[in-house]
């Protein structure tokens, strides 16, 4: 069997455009299992180094080559998932899960050799906002995992059993639990529109220094997470009350140094409306909210850099 490290006759194996074409449901897995787009590719690539580790006799016989692939995936994923959580106890200041950008503001990406767009491997939809990634968070890794193949991925409980290696009953049991973690945090939906002017009004508070408008506009019990992990400046603890928060963004504001060169852009995070500020071409900061009636419940800002290479032009 040819694959695609072996060059054959000039031929691709006959099977092969098959077993990529899971790849978009392998990275939208993959994402929402650890919240991180790098690390998904990493999963994906190993998922497919497994398959053509095996033999052609055992490719052969397995019946679901898509099937397999989505299984071993999730093991993988299962695996990282218990070392993640030691790794980001050990986490300088506050983990947040990586921003993924809308399809048109993804810059770099390459895969196997070929440019490729991550972004449009996954669907961006409830499952990937901000807040509902937080969330998968504070859940164990078989709560998580078994959450994400029912409840988003419909995956019949007998074969997520196989998959997390627990009975359908505790199957059942975890995505119950998980369900009530998501129901205990979700808002009454606030319309798209109405989000984006909200944002617009804090990126233009925010860039005018001026605290009571961003206390306006920020719940009286908002709180605003920071994530630098220890390489670029970041405030450690989360921010919590309005008047503190916009307290602390107008000292930013005041501080950074080149604040006045920096470009804030309105964009869309994780599916929602966003901001991302720029300084010379690079992305700095990459925003995220949670916005709940007129008032902005929570707020995301990443600055890990490793975080955020898919949005820095190269």
């Amino acid at each position: 069997m040819t694959t695609p490290s072996e060059p054959g006759h000039g031929r691709l194996d006959p099977s092969l455009n098959a077993i990529m074409s899971e790849r978009r449901q392998l990275i939208n897995l993959a994402y929402r299992l650890l919240g991180s787009l790098a690390d998904a590719e990493d999963v994906v690539q190993e998922t497919y180094a497994r398959w053509y580790a095996l033999s052609p006799q055992q490719q052969e016989a397995i019946e679901s080559p898509g099937a397999w692939l989505r299984r071993v995936a999730s093991r993988v994923c299962l695996d990282l998932l218990g070392s993640a959580r030691a790794r980001r106890e050990s986490y300088v200041g506050e983990w947040i899960p990586e921003p993924l950008p809308d399809r048109t503001e993804w810059i770099g990406g390459r895969s196997d050799g070929i440019t490729v767009d991550p972004a449009d491997r996954v669907t961006l939809d409830e499952s990937v906002n901000m807040a509902f990634l937080v969330v998968l968070e504070s859940m164990t890794p078989a709560e998580r995992v078994t959450f994400i193949l029912h409840d988003v991925f419909r995956y019949p409980f007998a074969e997520v059993a196989e998959i997390v290696g627990r009975t359908p009953a505790a199957c059942r049991q975890l995505a119950s639990s998980a369900r009530r973690r998501i129901g205990a945090s979700r808002a009454p939906a606030t319309p798209a529109s109405r989000q984006a002017r909200i944002v617009r009004d804090f990126k233009q508070a925010w860039e005018a220094k001026d605290i009571e408008a961003l206390v306006g506009l920020l719940d009286p019990d908002a709180t605003g997470i920071a994530d630098g992990g220890g390489l670029v400046s970041a405030v450690l603890r989360p921010i919590e009350g309005a008047e503190q928060i916009a307290r602390v963004l107008v000292d930013i504001a005041d501080k950074a140094p080149g604040m006045g060169t920096l470009e804030i852009l309105e964009r869309t995070v994780n599916g929602q409306p966003g901001l991302v500020a720029r300084q010379d071409g690079v992305t700095v900061v990459v925003m995220a909210f949670d916005i709940a009636g007129d008032r902005i419940k929570r707020f995301w800002a990443v600055r890990n850099p490793e975080k955020l290479r898919p949005w820095t032009t190269r």
